[in-house]
Protein backbone atom coordinates (compact mmCIF):
# COMPACT_ATOMS: atom_id res chain seq x y z
CA UNK A 1 0.00 0.00 0.00
CA UNK A 2 1.41 3.38 -0.95
CA UNK A 3 1.27 6.26 1.49
CA UNK A 4 -0.42 8.44 -1.13
CA UNK A 5 -2.39 6.39 -3.66
CA UNK A 6 -2.02 9.22 -6.16
CA UNK A 7 -0.60 12.69 -6.06
CA UNK A 8 -3.67 14.14 -4.33
CA UNK A 9 -3.72 17.78 -3.34
CA UNK A 10 -2.90 18.15 0.33
CA UNK A 11 -4.22 20.34 3.12
CA UNK A 12 -1.17 20.62 5.32
CA UNK A 13 -0.27 21.62 8.86
CA UNK A 14 1.59 24.58 7.39
CA UNK A 15 -1.65 25.77 5.78
CA UNK A 16 -3.78 25.43 8.91
CA UNK A 17 -1.19 27.14 11.09
CA UNK A 18 -2.65 30.33 9.61
CA UNK A 19 -6.22 29.70 10.79
CA UNK A 20 -7.58 32.85 12.42
CA UNK A 21 -10.97 34.44 12.94
CA UNK A 22 -11.33 37.76 11.12
CA UNK A 23 -14.17 40.09 10.13
CA UNK A 24 -14.06 38.50 6.65
CA UNK A 25 -14.76 34.96 7.86
CA UNK A 26 -16.69 35.25 11.14
CA UNK A 27 -20.48 35.22 10.94
CA UNK A 28 -22.72 37.32 13.21
CA UNK A 29 -24.42 35.88 16.29
CA UNK A 30 -27.52 33.87 15.35
CA UNK A 31 -30.77 34.29 17.23
CA UNK A 32 -33.67 31.83 17.13
CA UNK A 33 -36.15 32.44 14.31
CA UNK A 34 -39.74 33.37 15.05
CA UNK A 35 -40.86 30.04 13.60
CA UNK A 36 -38.91 26.83 13.08
CA UNK A 37 -39.00 25.28 9.63
CA UNK A 38 -40.53 22.08 11.03
CA UNK A 39 -42.52 22.26 14.29
CA UNK A 40 -42.29 18.49 14.84
CA UNK A 41 -38.75 17.57 13.84
CA UNK A 42 -35.15 18.55 14.33
CA UNK A 43 -33.56 19.19 10.95
CA UNK A 44 -29.85 19.63 10.27
CA UNK A 45 -27.71 18.76 7.19
CA UNK A 46 -29.64 20.24 4.25
CA UNK A 47 -29.25 20.13 0.47
CA UNK A 48 -31.08 21.57 -2.53
CA UNK A 49 -32.98 19.64 -5.15
CA UNK A 50 -30.91 20.37 -8.28
CA UNK A 51 -30.97 19.56 -11.98
CA UNK A 52 -28.02 17.49 -13.29
CA UNK A 53 -26.07 20.60 -14.33
CA UNK A 54 -26.27 21.93 -10.76
CA UNK A 55 -29.04 24.49 -11.28
CA UNK A 56 -31.51 24.82 -8.42
CA UNK A 57 -34.57 22.88 -9.56
CA UNK A 58 -37.85 24.66 -10.24
CA UNK A 59 -40.72 22.22 -9.73
CA UNK A 60 -43.79 24.07 -11.03
CA UNK A 61 -42.70 27.21 -9.23
CA UNK A 62 -41.46 25.50 -6.06
CA UNK A 63 -37.92 25.18 -4.71
CA UNK A 64 -37.27 22.02 -2.72
CA UNK A 65 -34.75 21.18 -0.01
CA UNK A 66 -34.01 17.82 1.62
CA UNK A 67 -32.71 17.56 5.18
CA UNK A 68 -31.72 15.03 7.79
CA UNK A 69 -34.44 14.84 10.41
CA UNK A 70 -35.40 13.28 13.72
CA UNK A 71 -38.39 13.78 16.04
CA UNK A 72 -37.90 16.90 18.14
CA UNK A 73 -38.82 15.11 21.37
CA UNK A 74 -35.57 13.14 20.98
CA UNK A 75 -32.48 14.50 22.72
CA UNK A 76 -30.55 16.41 20.02
CA UNK A 77 -27.38 14.41 20.64
CA UNK A 78 -29.21 11.19 19.70
CA UNK A 79 -30.56 12.44 16.39
CA UNK A 80 -27.92 10.80 14.16
CA UNK A 81 -28.97 7.38 15.45
CA UNK A 82 -32.41 7.63 13.83
CA UNK A 83 -31.81 10.12 11.00
CA UNK A 84 -34.07 9.98 7.97
CA UNK A 85 -34.73 12.29 5.01
CA UNK A 86 -37.55 14.82 4.97
CA UNK A 87 -38.27 17.49 2.37
CA UNK A 88 -39.53 21.05 2.42
CA UNK A 89 -40.79 23.30 -0.37
CA UNK A 90 -41.29 27.01 -0.94
CA UNK A 91 -42.46 29.42 -3.63
CA UNK A 92 -40.89 32.53 -2.15
CA UNK A 93 -37.67 31.01 -0.74
CA UNK A 94 -38.49 32.32 2.74
CA UNK A 95 -41.33 30.20 4.14
CA UNK A 96 -40.74 26.46 3.89
CA UNK A 97 -43.59 23.96 4.09
CA UNK A 98 -42.85 20.48 5.53
CA UNK A 99 -43.59 17.84 2.91
CA UNK A 100 -42.97 14.75 5.05
CA UNK A 101 -40.56 11.89 4.52
CA UNK A 102 -38.90 11.58 1.14
CA UNK A 103 -39.46 7.83 1.17
CA UNK A 104 -43.00 7.30 2.41
CA UNK A 105 -42.20 3.63 2.92
CA UNK A 106 -38.77 2.69 4.22
CA UNK A 107 -39.15 -1.01 3.41
CA UNK A 108 -36.25 -0.99 0.96
CA UNK A 109 -34.12 1.86 2.31
CA UNK A 110 -30.52 0.80 2.90
CA UNK A 111 -28.89 1.19 6.32
CA UNK A 112 -30.48 1.39 9.74
CA UNK A 113 -30.64 5.16 9.18
CA UNK A 114 -29.76 7.54 6.37
CA UNK A 115 -27.22 10.34 6.46
CA UNK A 116 -26.45 13.18 4.07
CA UNK A 117 -26.23 13.13 0.29
CA UNK A 118 -27.64 15.00 -2.71
CA UNK A 119 -30.81 15.07 -4.81
CA UNK A 120 -31.04 15.35 -8.60
CA UNK A 121 -34.21 16.12 -10.59
CA UNK A 122 -34.82 15.78 -14.33
CA UNK A 123 -37.23 18.57 -15.32
CA UNK A 124 -38.10 16.84 -18.60
CA UNK A 125 -39.36 13.64 -16.99
CA UNK A 126 -39.96 14.58 -13.36
CA UNK A 127 -37.72 11.68 -12.29
CA UNK A 128 -35.41 12.00 -9.33
CA UNK A 129 -32.31 10.29 -7.97
CA UNK A 130 -31.49 10.57 -4.28
CA UNK A 131 -27.86 9.83 -3.40
CA UNK A 132 -27.34 9.16 0.30
CA UNK A 133 -25.22 7.59 3.01
CA UNK A 134 -26.47 4.23 4.25
CA UNK A 135 -25.34 4.21 7.90
CA UNK A 136 -25.40 0.93 9.78
CA UNK A 137 -26.97 -2.26 8.48
CA UNK A 138 -30.64 -2.85 7.81
CA UNK A 139 -32.41 -4.41 10.84
CA UNK A 140 -29.20 -4.54 12.91
CA UNK A 141 -29.68 -5.51 16.55
CA UNK A 142 -26.98 -3.15 17.82
CA UNK A 143 -26.25 0.27 16.39
CA UNK A 144 -23.18 0.24 14.15
CA UNK A 145 -21.36 2.96 12.26
CA UNK A 146 -20.49 1.18 9.04
CA UNK A 147 -21.16 3.46 6.05
CA UNK A 148 -21.52 3.10 2.32
CA UNK A 149 -22.79 5.14 -0.63
CA UNK A 150 -26.29 4.41 -1.90
CA UNK A 151 -28.85 5.72 -4.38
CA UNK A 152 -32.62 5.68 -4.62
CA UNK A 153 -33.97 5.99 -8.16
CA UNK A 154 -37.13 5.35 -10.14
CA UNK A 155 -39.31 7.84 -8.24
CA UNK A 156 -40.59 11.24 -9.27
CA UNK A 157 -41.11 14.72 -7.85
CA UNK A 158 -44.56 16.09 -8.58
CA UNK A 159 -46.24 19.39 -7.72
CA UNK A 160 -49.55 21.19 -7.99
CA UNK A 161 -51.38 23.94 -6.13
CA UNK A 162 -51.53 21.68 -3.07
CA UNK A 163 -47.75 21.39 -2.84
CA UNK A 164 -44.88 19.02 -3.68
CA UNK A 165 -44.76 15.21 -3.43
CA UNK A 166 -42.00 12.62 -3.77
CA UNK A 167 -43.66 9.62 -5.39
CA UNK A 168 -42.36 6.03 -5.53
CA UNK A 169 -41.79 3.25 -6.01
CA UNK A 170 -38.08 3.74 -5.34
CA UNK A 171 -35.32 1.27 -6.03
CA UNK A 172 -32.51 1.48 -3.48
CA UNK A 173 -29.08 0.23 -4.54
CA UNK A 174 -25.55 0.25 -3.12
CA UNK A 175 -23.08 2.35 -5.10
CA UNK A 176 -19.75 1.79 -3.35
CA UNK A 177 -17.95 0.57 -0.24
CA UNK A 178 -14.45 1.78 0.73
CA UNK A 179 -11.84 -0.21 -1.17
CA UNK A 180 -9.13 -0.27 1.52
CA UNK A 181 -6.52 1.01 -0.94
CA UNK A 182 -7.58 4.56 -1.80
CA UNK A 183 -10.24 4.77 0.91
CA UNK A 184 -9.92 3.35 4.41
CA UNK A 185 -12.25 0.53 5.47
CA UNK A 186 -13.75 0.40 8.95
CA UNK A 187 -11.44 -2.46 9.96
CA UNK A 188 -8.42 -0.31 9.02
CA UNK A 189 -9.46 2.66 11.12
CA UNK A 190 -7.31 3.11 14.22
CA UNK A 191 -8.81 6.14 15.88
CA UNK A 192 -11.93 8.23 15.44
CA UNK A 193 -14.93 6.94 13.49
CA UNK A 194 -13.97 6.23 9.90
CA UNK A 195 -15.84 8.01 7.11
CA UNK A 196 -17.26 6.92 3.77
CA UNK A 197 -20.29 9.13 3.24
CA UNK A 198 -21.96 12.26 1.86
CA UNK A 199 -22.23 11.50 -1.90
CA UNK A 200 -22.49 14.73 -3.87
CA UNK A 201 -23.48 14.61 -7.57
CA UNK A 202 -21.50 16.95 -9.81
CA UNK A 203 -21.56 17.45 -13.57
CA UNK A 204 -18.31 19.02 -14.76
CA UNK A 205 -19.34 22.02 -16.90
CA UNK A 206 -16.10 21.88 -18.89
CA UNK A 207 -16.17 18.20 -19.85
CA UNK A 208 -19.80 17.22 -19.32
CA UNK A 209 -18.62 14.18 -17.32
CA UNK A 210 -20.44 13.34 -14.10
CA UNK A 211 -18.97 12.40 -10.73
CA UNK A 212 -19.81 11.77 -7.12
CA UNK A 213 -17.72 13.52 -4.49
CA UNK A 214 -17.72 12.03 -1.00
CA UNK A 215 -15.96 12.07 2.35
CA UNK A 216 -13.39 9.37 3.05
CA UNK A 217 -10.14 8.61 4.83
CA UNK A 218 -6.73 7.96 3.31
CA UNK A 219 -5.20 4.68 4.55
CA UNK A 220 -1.89 5.30 6.34
CA UNK A 221 0.08 2.04 6.68
CA UNK A 222 1.73 0.90 9.89
CA UNK A 223 5.26 2.23 10.18
CA UNK A 224 4.55 5.19 7.90
CA UNK A 225 6.72 8.27 8.32
CA UNK A 226 3.66 10.46 7.76
CA UNK A 227 3.28 12.89 10.69
CA UNK A 228 6.92 12.23 11.54
CA UNK A 229 6.04 8.70 12.56
CA UNK A 230 3.54 9.89 15.18
CA UNK A 231 0.90 7.12 15.32
CA UNK A 232 -1.67 9.41 16.93
CA UNK A 233 -1.36 12.03 14.22
CA UNK A 234 -1.79 9.34 11.57
CA UNK A 235 -5.28 8.66 12.86
CA UNK A 236 -6.31 12.03 11.44
CA UNK A 237 -6.47 11.19 7.75
CA UNK A 238 -9.52 12.77 6.16
CA UNK A 239 -9.89 12.94 2.39
CA UNK A 240 -12.22 14.13 -0.34
CA UNK A 241 -13.02 11.15 -2.52
CA UNK A 242 -14.40 11.05 -6.03
CA UNK A 243 -16.09 8.43 -8.18
CA UNK A 244 -17.03 8.44 -11.83
CA UNK A 245 -20.81 8.47 -12.25
CA UNK A 246 -23.24 8.59 -15.17
CA UNK A 247 -25.98 11.01 -16.17
CA UNK A 248 -27.88 8.10 -17.76
CA UNK A 249 -27.49 5.36 -15.13
CA UNK A 250 -27.72 6.54 -11.50
CA UNK A 251 -26.26 3.23 -10.28
CA UNK A 252 -22.95 3.63 -12.14
CA UNK A 253 -20.08 4.32 -9.74
CA UNK A 254 -16.36 3.78 -10.29
CA UNK A 255 -14.02 4.80 -7.48
CA UNK A 256 -11.17 7.11 -8.44
CA UNK A 257 -8.19 8.28 -6.35
CA UNK A 258 -8.98 11.12 -3.91
CA UNK A 259 -8.93 14.78 -4.88
CA UNK A 260 -7.57 16.07 -1.57
CA UNK A 261 -6.27 14.63 1.67
CA UNK A 262 -5.62 16.05 5.12
CA UNK A 263 -3.32 13.40 6.58
CA UNK A 264 -1.91 14.59 9.93
CA UNK A 265 -4.32 17.53 9.84
CA UNK A 266 -8.00 16.55 10.10
CA UNK A 267 -10.03 13.35 10.26
CA UNK A 268 -13.35 14.56 8.80
CA UNK A 269 -13.77 16.60 5.61
CA UNK A 270 -17.55 16.49 5.61
CA UNK A 271 -20.04 17.05 2.80
CA UNK A 272 -17.55 17.92 0.02
CA UNK A 273 -19.06 19.86 -2.87
CA UNK A 274 -17.91 22.05 -5.75
CA UNK A 275 -19.03 25.45 -6.99
CA UNK A 276 -17.77 26.31 -10.49
CA UNK A 277 -17.25 30.02 -11.12
CA UNK A 278 -15.51 31.70 -14.06
CA UNK A 279 -13.26 28.75 -14.89
CA UNK A 280 -12.36 27.98 -11.28
CA UNK A 281 -13.44 24.94 -9.26
CA UNK A 282 -14.14 25.86 -5.65
CA UNK A 283 -14.11 22.78 -3.43
CA UNK A 284 -15.78 23.20 -0.04
CA UNK A 285 -15.91 20.95 3.04
CA UNK A 286 -17.21 21.35 6.58
CA UNK A 287 -15.21 20.23 9.57
CA UNK A 288 -15.20 20.29 13.36
CA UNK A 289 -12.87 21.73 15.95
CA UNK A 290 -12.47 18.32 17.60
CA UNK A 291 -11.48 16.49 14.39
CA UNK A 292 -8.21 18.39 13.96
CA UNK A 293 -5.05 16.47 14.86
CA UNK A 294 -3.20 17.10 18.12
CA UNK A 295 -1.18 20.27 17.89
CA UNK A 296 -3.56 21.84 15.36
CA UNK A 297 -6.13 24.43 16.44
CA UNK A 298 -9.16 24.70 14.17
CA UNK A 299 -12.81 25.66 14.29
CA UNK A 300 -16.22 24.31 13.41
CA UNK A 301 -16.17 25.94 10.00
CA UNK A 302 -16.57 25.88 6.25
CA UNK A 303 -13.20 25.34 4.55
CA UNK A 304 -12.43 25.77 0.87
CA UNK A 305 -9.90 25.18 -1.89
CA UNK A 306 -9.59 26.28 -5.52
CA UNK A 307 -8.17 24.78 -8.70
CA UNK A 308 -8.37 25.38 -12.43
CA UNK A 309 -9.59 21.83 -13.07
CA UNK A 310 -11.75 19.40 -11.15
CA UNK A 311 -8.78 17.16 -10.42
CA UNK A 312 -6.61 19.93 -9.04
CA UNK A 313 -4.12 20.91 -7.90
CA UNK A 314 -6.15 22.57 -5.13
CA UNK A 315 -4.87 25.51 -3.12
CA UNK A 316 -6.48 26.53 0.18
CA UNK A 317 -8.62 29.66 0.05
CA UNK A 318 -7.34 32.59 2.08
CA UNK A 319 -4.02 30.79 2.59
CA UNK A 320 -5.35 28.54 5.38
CA UNK A 321 -8.54 27.14 3.87
CA UNK A 322 -10.85 28.93 6.33
CA UNK A 323 -13.91 30.44 4.64
CA UNK A 324 -16.66 30.80 7.27
CA UNK A 325 -16.76 30.14 10.99
CA UNK A 326 -18.75 30.97 14.09
CA UNK A 327 -17.81 33.74 16.53
CA UNK A 328 -15.62 32.84 19.49
CA UNK A 329 -18.45 33.38 21.98
CA UNK A 330 -20.81 31.09 20.00
CA UNK A 331 -18.41 28.55 18.46
CA UNK A 332 -21.05 25.91 17.66
CA UNK A 333 -24.00 28.05 16.58
CA UNK A 334 -24.04 26.75 13.00
CA UNK A 335 -22.67 23.78 11.10
CA UNK A 336 -22.83 21.76 7.86
CA UNK A 337 -22.41 24.69 5.50
CA UNK A 338 -23.30 24.22 1.83
CA UNK A 339 -22.19 26.75 -0.79
CA UNK A 340 -23.98 27.13 -4.11
CA UNK A 341 -23.98 29.51 -7.03
CA UNK A 342 -27.11 31.61 -7.34
CA UNK A 343 -27.41 34.26 -10.02
CA UNK A 344 -24.18 36.30 -9.75
CA UNK A 345 -23.60 35.28 -6.12
CA UNK A 346 -22.33 32.45 -4.00
CA UNK A 347 -24.70 31.76 -1.11
CA UNK A 348 -24.10 29.47 1.86
CA UNK A 349 -26.76 27.63 3.82
CA UNK A 350 -26.29 25.74 7.10
CA UNK A 351 -28.27 24.63 10.12
CA UNK A 352 -28.78 26.34 13.47
CA UNK A 353 -26.85 24.15 15.89
CA UNK A 354 -26.11 24.86 19.59
CA UNK A 355 -26.48 28.49 20.67
CA UNK A 356 -26.16 30.29 23.99
CA UNK A 357 -23.33 27.82 24.49
CA UNK A 358 -19.61 28.63 24.56
CA UNK A 359 -18.01 25.67 26.29
CA UNK A 360 -14.83 24.41 24.58
CA UNK A 361 -16.36 21.19 23.25
CA UNK A 362 -19.75 19.82 22.23
CA UNK A 363 -19.04 16.82 24.44
CA UNK A 364 -19.99 19.03 27.37
CA UNK A 365 -23.56 19.30 26.10
CA UNK A 366 -24.23 15.93 27.74
CA UNK A 367 -23.53 17.47 31.16
CA UNK A 368 -26.40 19.93 30.78
CA UNK A 369 -29.86 19.09 32.13
CA UNK A 370 -32.05 17.62 29.40
CA UNK A 371 -34.29 20.69 29.24
CA UNK A 372 -31.19 22.83 28.62
CA UNK A 373 -29.99 20.47 25.89
CA UNK A 374 -33.30 20.99 24.11
CA UNK A 375 -33.36 24.74 24.70
CA UNK A 376 -29.88 25.37 23.34
CA UNK A 377 -30.29 23.33 20.15
CA UNK A 378 -31.60 25.21 17.14
CA UNK A 379 -32.52 22.24 14.95
CA UNK A 380 -33.64 24.40 12.05
CA UNK A 381 -32.24 26.37 9.12
CA UNK A 382 -29.60 28.99 9.89
CA UNK A 383 -29.35 32.41 8.21
CA UNK A 384 -28.06 32.31 4.64
CA UNK A 385 -24.62 33.87 4.16
CA UNK A 386 -23.66 35.88 1.08
CA UNK A 387 -20.07 35.03 0.19
CA UNK A 388 -17.72 37.18 -1.84
CA UNK A 389 -15.12 35.31 -3.91
CA UNK A 390 -12.22 36.75 -5.88
CA UNK A 391 -9.59 34.23 -6.90
CA UNK A 392 -8.25 32.67 -3.70
CA UNK A 393 -9.81 35.32 -1.45
CA UNK A 394 -13.24 35.10 0.16
CA UNK A 395 -15.18 37.33 2.53
CA UNK A 396 -18.63 37.66 4.04
CA UNK A 397 -20.74 40.12 2.07
CA UNK A 398 -23.73 39.91 4.39
CA UNK A 399 -26.44 37.60 5.67
CA UNK A 400 -30.08 36.92 4.84
CA UNK A 401 -32.86 35.36 6.91
CA UNK A 402 -33.02 31.81 8.24
CA UNK A 403 -33.07 29.47 5.23
CA UNK A 404 -33.65 32.32 2.78
CA UNK A 405 -33.13 31.21 -0.82
CA UNK A 406 -33.69 34.29 -2.99
CA UNK A 407 -35.96 33.94 -6.01
CA UNK A 408 -34.73 34.77 -9.50
CA UNK A 409 -36.45 38.15 -9.52
CA UNK A 410 -35.68 39.15 -5.95
CA UNK A 411 -33.39 42.14 -5.56
CA UNK A 412 -31.04 41.64 -2.63
CA UNK A 413 -30.21 44.48 -0.24
CA UNK A 414 -26.94 46.33 -0.52
CA UNK A 415 -24.55 45.02 2.10
CA UNK A 416 -22.45 47.30 4.26
CA UNK A 417 -19.30 46.20 2.41
CA UNK A 418 -20.98 47.00 -0.91
CA UNK A 419 -22.13 50.40 0.35
CA UNK A 420 -18.57 51.29 1.41
CA UNK A 421 -17.16 50.04 -1.90
CA UNK A 422 -19.75 52.09 -3.81
CA UNK A 423 -18.97 55.24 -1.85
CA UNK A 424 -15.23 54.72 -2.37
CA UNK A 425 -15.80 54.23 -6.07
CA UNK A 426 -17.91 57.38 -6.27
CA UNK A 427 -15.07 59.26 -4.57
CA UNK A 428 -12.49 57.68 -6.86
CA UNK A 429 -10.77 55.86 -4.00
CA UNK A 430 -9.21 52.40 -4.43
CA UNK A 431 -10.87 49.53 -2.55
CA UNK A 432 -11.92 45.97 -2.91
CA UNK A 433 -14.98 45.41 -5.04
CA UNK A 434 -17.71 44.25 -2.67
CA UNK A 435 -19.01 41.90 -5.34
CA UNK A 436 -15.77 40.11 -6.17
CA UNK A 437 -15.67 37.83 -9.22
CA UNK A 438 -18.55 35.68 -7.98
Amino acid sequence: MSEHPRDASAWTREHVAGLERTDDNTTPIIYPPEHNTDPDNHIWDTWLLRTPDGTIADVDGYRVIVALSAPNDLLPGKRHDVATHRFYYSRDGREWTPGGRVFASDANVLGSRQWAGSAIYDPDTGEASLYYTAAGERDEADLSYTQHLAVAHGGTVDADEEGVRFEGPWTHETLAHPDGEWYEREDQSRGMIYTFRDPWYFEDPESGDTFLLFEGNTPVPDGSEACGGDPVGQEFNGSVGIARASSDDPTECELLPPLLDAVCVNQELERPHVVYRDGTYYLFVASHRHTFAPGVEGYDALYGFAADSLFGEYEPLNGSGLVLTNPANAPFQAYSWLAYGHRDEVLVTSFFNYYDYDRPTLDDVAYLPEDEQFRRFGGTLAPTVRLGIDGLDTWIRGTLGHGHLPTTEEELPETEAERIARLRSERGEPGRDGYGSG
